[in-house]
């Protein structure tokens, strides 16, 4: 009998606690109150920061950490409730879903091929492009290892192929491009989505693979100093033709990426990742403000807007149904 008045006495203390703390967070009508934990994926980082900027703006008695480190720690960090939302970006795995993992996708980006831009073949390979046998060939097979089997020309300058060290969504996003896992790319791995990009900045016969936000300006549009992105030869004909060539400006890949001209993968959803489905007032606020009126600030980052009817889905995610 003790046990049970124990047990009943202990319940109902943390249900009081969980009252109370729904009670700060909910302060009044629309005011919010609390702290918001965010980590994972590079390719999420600068949409949170800046989906965090602007909420802390609405309510700001609102604080919102947000913390990089890839898709795996997002994913680790909000399983095991270290943070409130993991940023994800690539697939969620069914034993991920057995662990309790609960998502919405809130956005969608690429993945971009690249090379420095010192490259002694890069007029040739900007005309030419790669196509994705020649990825699969550089990337998983290893059969290709000089610049001569990429441009068709003799040439004796081997290939220095770099790929990511850390557990993330870009290089699972551009192995599964390849027909293959993170774990089966070639290269020397470099950890992040920035040292990926400044090891081939550093290196005239690199090429390695970037989230666009990485490869491009974020305030010019222009692809970042040092670096190029390499055109995909979609069609395999050995040239890239007038609808392949969209790489110029983060405007243009952009387009190619929302009209499917550029394809999936390499792009891709970027989720948001809750041990189960959100029960705090302000995070679950927060997600149904990211879903609705924070896509206005989706296109001016430099990510793609999801279908309506995909972030309606989220919503109703959100509600339980």
């Amino acid at each position: 009998m003790k046990i049970v008045l124990s047990s009943i006495i202990v319940v109902t203390l943390l249900l009081a606690v969980g009252c109370k703390k729904q009670a700060r967070e909910q302060l009044g009508e629309g005011e919010l109150a609390g702290t918001i934990t965010m980590s994972g994926a590079w390719a999420l980082y600068p949409m949170a920061v800046k989906w965090a900027e602007e909420f802390q703006e609405l309510h700001p008695r609102v604080r919102i950490d947000v913390a990089a480190g890839g898709a795996g720690k997002g994913m680790a960090d909000a399983l095991a409730q270290v943070a409130d939302i993991g940023n994800v970006s690539r697939d969620i795995y069914p034993e991920e879903i057995k662990k309790g993992a609960w998502w919405v996708s809130v956005t969608k980006d690429a993945v971009v091929p690249t090379v420095n831009e010192r490259n002694p073949m890069l007029a040739k390979l900007l005309t030419k492009g790669v196509d994705r046998e020649t990825f699969i060939a550089i990337w998983i097979t290893g059969t290709v290892e000089n610049w001569s089997e990429v441009i068709g020309e003799a040439v004796t300058e081997p290939i220095h192929v770099y790929t990511r060290s850390d557990a993330c969504g870009a290089a699972k996003t551009w192995a599964k491009f390849l027909d293959g896992k993170q774990e089966d790319l070639l290269g020397v791995g470099v950890y992040g989505d920035p040292g990926l990009a400044e090891a081939v900045r550093n290196d005239i016969l690199g090429i390695g693979f970037n989230n666009i936000n990485y490869a491009y300006d974020a305030k010019s549009k222009a692809q970042v100093e040092g670096i190029k992105v390499l055109p995909v030869d979609l069609n395999g004909n050995g040239q890239i033709d007038s609808e392949e060539d969209f790489y110029d400006s983060r405007h243009e890949i952009v387009a190619a990426i929302a009209t499917g001209r550029y394809p999936s993968p390499p792009a891709r959803d970027l989720h948001f990742v809750c041990q189960g489905r959100p029960t705090r007032v302000v995070v679950t606020k927060f997600i149904e403000w990211v879903l609705t009126d924070g896509q206005k600030y989706v296109p001016e980052s430099g990510y793609i807007s999801l279908t309506a009817e995909k972030l309606h889905e989220g919503l109703k995610k959100l509600e339980g149904e």
